[in-house]
């Protein structure tokens, strides 16, 4: 049994289908890859499996469980956790506020401390500027701090929507370096990314998405050299 599995997914906006039968699964310990142009259908997608949007049709489960029949607030529990496209961290807040937020599922005080240090493992950064207004922070240690938030919840799943967005080039190779290493820890990832060259490059398995439809599936390796794939994401 997959992590999370997706059978024929629909997902409407008012009279507008936005995703059309969309299926695929994310097996345990992988990084899966979700490529395709903005709008279509990525973010969409996962706000669906988050329960942030209702789904028109088709299922999602996670673990075996019926995603469609739990809260949004209560999946982070379930050890799912979602870092957003545009980061929203909690601007007024110090870096280390942002992060005990990410905890909140936890009790277990000692546990969130072995957590945080883990996370300033990740990304060094935070701790430096753990008492830094976090609307203070760059683009990149905002993007940090996301992640670093969502990894307080210790999540089996982190779900990654355009972690290299507005980020310059030395950056976004250090984010997906990062996301490689929180997958070599143990933590599977599915992640969204316009950016598909540097997605393909860390992923094990990618979809590659268009006005709602999964086009293309396969290993990440057989995707970078499918010359559909480089010629409409790779600019080859």
């Amino acid at each position: 049994m997959a992590m999370l599995e997706i059978k024929d997914l629909e997902v409407c906006y008012g009279v507008i289908k936005a995703i059309k039968g969309v299926s695929f699964e994310v097996e345990q310990g992988e990084v899966i890859a979700l490529i395709g142009a903005n709008g279509a259908g990525k973010t969409t997608i996962l706000h669906t499996v988050t329960g942030l949007i209702p789904s028109a049709a088709g299922s999602i489960s996670f673990d075996g469980h019926d995603l469609k029949k739990v809260p949004a607030h209560k999946i982070v529990s379930m050890g799912m956790a979602h870092v957003p496209e545009g980061r929203r961290i909690f601007q007024q807040l110090s870096v280390f506020e942002n992060l005990m937020l990410g905890a909140f599922t936890c009790k277990n005080k000692e546990q969130i401390q072995s957590d945080l240090k883990k996370v300033y493992g990740h990304f060094p950064r935070l701790e430096e500027r753990k008492n830094q207004v976090a609307g203070t922070l760059s683009g990149g240690e905002q993007q940090m701090l996301a992640m670093g938030r969502a990894l307080m919840s210790r999540p089996r799943l982190l779900l990654l929507d355009e972690p290299s967005m507005g980020l310059s080039p030395l950056l976004v190779t250090e984010i997906f370096d990062i996301i490689k290493e929180i997958n070599e820890a143990g933590t599977t990832v599915l992640l969204v990314e316009q950016n598909a060259k540097k997605a393909l490059e860390i992923a094990d398995r990618a979809y590659a998405l268009e006005t709602g439809r999964i086009t293309l599936s396969g290993k990440a390796s057989e995707l970078m050299n499918n010359e559909a794939v480089k010629k409409a994401y790779l600019g080859e």
